[in-house]
């Protein structure tokens, strides 16, 4: 059997016909679209995707002749050919929000102003109200300041939709047509087609590629709101089936976390086990990031303590089936010689209270000062920057047993005490501020398989910081590490109690699912083939692809392959 078809056969838009009022173009997930200027696309929507993935498309706005006034944008029916219908609710429509980039990252790719990347729904997913526009009384501003559906439009100016595209576990595999549309007061309503073919495989429910992307505790601060009131307890919910639904494992909360005992034992009776369970299950958690012992002094008087809470905790794990992939986030960054010193002792403590147990230190694969003293026996899993990977000590810490993930910060590129510096340089890793493509957050996942790298990390998901510094308005982590340190805003303005998506998020999700497809064909035998795939579109860490199409096409190879190995032989 063979897949039909790829993004590459859609024609470019051509002006032969007479320009509507409303012109519609078809844009990838990768293309960042501003409010003016010229946008690539094409006449078709065209989205290809497994059994329980979502995939993602644009739909360019663009007003013509005239401002346009309450534009409204839908899914008609879509069908196979046999009449089955793909469910309307399966799609999701958000209208683009644009923050402003006053001061670019370093070596940004992309010009400041105006950038789109909140993603505001048009209908709020808690309420199922729409999302309405602002509206002043004067110059007073009467409810939220973004909305959904029923925008206006300047002549001239493009407005990009988002539509999310969720294919459900039970839909027949198939090719799906039918339209979008999008009208506005006042002018002749426009339409679109789509296509959507959905692959006779599934996805797992939760992330095969193991992941740790920090707690979501630090909006009670910017909300205003004590950490054990129920209101927060809603928004750390919601905030945590966010980062769910896109592959991303939620931080366990605290307030499921069981106290130790005088002698630093952990406990879990019956109801503390339930709302564990049920949180795990509710949201997929796939790796369990092992708290850190509470104590001061792990060397001294609180020494047994310490003992007692980790093997309490590895314990219960166990038990539930859930040690394989438990770790201790042991350390960050030992950048000197007193640093990897607590490390090494750190690991040691760690290693008698559980030998199991592995231990994580966000640092690279090879050591800073030769001086200073050796950690390997302390680390099970190494961490490094994606500027630091180096292919010659990561595949030793793999031959040695050891595990690797790696994480982004900032922008950071390899330093000079890297074991091939004078060949990598100059190379640029994928960086995760506003101001790069977004295909930089989802070619991560396509990385760490090229190297052997089987987890990722990110140091939080929600860094706003004070209340007083908005991220719709001043988006700049330190002025000008634009987004980093955030992928989700607050829907405070939108007038939605919940987080709103970022451009990022999605993008990164599409990559966590590139890797289901990796961990897919692997499991079939096709792995000589996804080497090849996998390397094609990242011959080293700083050449990865960012052709968008180059991406697809590789993708689509391998949904064919997945497809073919698991059919049933003929006799």
């Amino acid at each position: 059997m063979k897949l039909v078809g790829t993004l590459m056969i859609l024609l470019p838009l051509t002006a032969a016909m007479a320009e509507p009022d409303i012109r519609l173009t078809a844009a990838p997930p990768t293309e960042q679209v501003r409010q003016t200027g010229e946008v690539e696309g094409y006449s078709k929507i065209r989205i290809q995707l497994a059994k329980g993935e979502t995939e993602s498309y644009q739909i360019v706005v663009t007003a013509m002749l005239e401002n346009l006034r309450g534009v409204e944008a839908e899914a008609g029916e879509i069908e196979d050919a046999s009449g089955n219908p793909f469910p309307s609710d399966a799609i999701t429509w958000y209208r683009e929000a644009f923050v402003p980039i006053r001061h670019s990252a370093p070596r940004a790719q992309l010009p400041p102003g105006f950038v789109p990347d909140p993603l505001v729904p048009f209908v709020d997913p808690y309420t199922g109200d729409p999302v309405k526009q602002p509206k002043w009384s004067g110059n007073h501003l009467e409810g939220s300041r973004f909305g959904g559906a029923g925008f206006d439009l300047w002549r001239g100016h493009h407005q990009p939709l988002w539509i999310d595209v969720h294919a459900p576990r039970d839909l027949p595999a198939g090719v799906y047509q039918g339209k979008v549309s999008v009208r506005a007061k006042g002018v002749e309503p426009v339409s679109m087609p789509i296509e959507i073919e959905v692959w006779d495989f599934e996805l797992p429910e939760g992330p095969t590629h193991q992941n740790h992307f920090g707690p979501v505790s630090r909006i009670a601060s910017y909300y205003g709101l004590k950490s054990a009131s129920p209101e927060f307890e809603v928004l750390e919910d919601r905030y945590s089936a966010m980062l769910a639904d896109h592959r991303i494992n939620p931080a366990i909360p605290h307030r499921l976390l069981p106290s130790p005992d005088e002698n630093g034992k952990v406990s879990f009776p019956a109801e503390v086990d339930a709302k564990l369970t049920e949180f795990v299950g509710r949201y997929h958690v796939t790796d369990f990031d092992i708290p850190r012992a509470p104590f001061g002094d792990p060397f001294g008087k609180n020494r047994e303590k310490v003992l007692n809470f980790y093997r309490s905790w590895y314990e219960y794990l166990e038990g539930k089936g859930w040690a394989d992939r438990a770790y201790l986030y042991m350390q960050d960054e030992p950048n000197d010689a007193t640093a990897y010193e607590h490390v090494r002792d750190m690991g040691a403590l760690v290693a008698e209270a559980d030998p199991d147990i592995r231990k994580l230190v966000v640092e690279q694969t090879y050591t800073q000062d030769p001086e200073w003293v050796d950690i390997d026996e302390a680390i099970d899993i190494w961490c490094p920057l994606f500027g630091f990977i180096d292919e010659g000590t990561i595949r030793d810490a793999l031959d040695r047993g050891d595990e690797v993930w790696s994480y982004s910060a900032l922008i950071q590129t390899a330093p000079d005490y890297h074991p091939n510096y004078e060949e990598v340089k100059d190379d640029l890793p994928p960086f995760w501020q506003i101001d790069f493509p977004s295909i930089h957050y989802r070619i991560g996942p396509w990385i760490n398989r090229r190297y052997g790298i089987t987890g990722l990390l990110y140091w939080s998901t929600v860094y706003w910081g004070s209340p007083d510094r908005n991220p719709w308005d001043d988006p700049g982590f330190r002025v000008r590490w634009n987004g980093d340190g955030f992928l989700m805003y607050p829907g405070i303005d939108a007038g939605i109690e919940g987080p709103i998506a970022s451009i990022r998020l999605k993008s990164l999700r599409d990559g966590m699912e590139d890797y289901e497809y990796f961990a897919l064909l692997s499991s079939l035998g096709g792995e000589d083939l996804l080497k090849e795939i996998v390397g094609e579109a990242v011959p080293t860490w700083g050449s990865f692809t960012q052709d968008a199409e180059e991406l697809y096409e590789l993708r689509r190879r391998m949904a064919e392959a997945i497809v073919d190995l698991s059919e049933p032989p003929t006799e």
